[in-house]
């Protein structure tokens, strides 16, 4: 796996106190990187298939759930 190096420039009293709290500021960075680019991933996903679908979802008929519910009611 290739890596690159990110520089982040923080208070250094907000450094000591995470190290102090037993905190790898390090490793916490990466975390909460790795889960961002996560969240992008899933995002241009959803907006795929969001253009893939368009048009395309036909809605129910009106009543349809209720009576859908009912029957299943009333077939037990």
């Amino acid at each position: 796996m290739s890596s690159v190096v990110i520089s982040v420039r923080v208070p250094k009293r907000i450094k000591e106190l995470l190290e102090r709290e037993g905190i790898d500021v390090s490793e916490e960075v990466k975390r909460y990187l790795e889960l961002l680019a996560l969240r992008v991933k899933a995002k241009r996903f959803v907006e795929k298939w969001d253009k893939v679908l368009d048009g395309r979802v036909v809605s129910s008929p009106k009543g349809f759930a209720a009576r859908s519910v009912r029957e299943d009611r009333e077939s037990h």
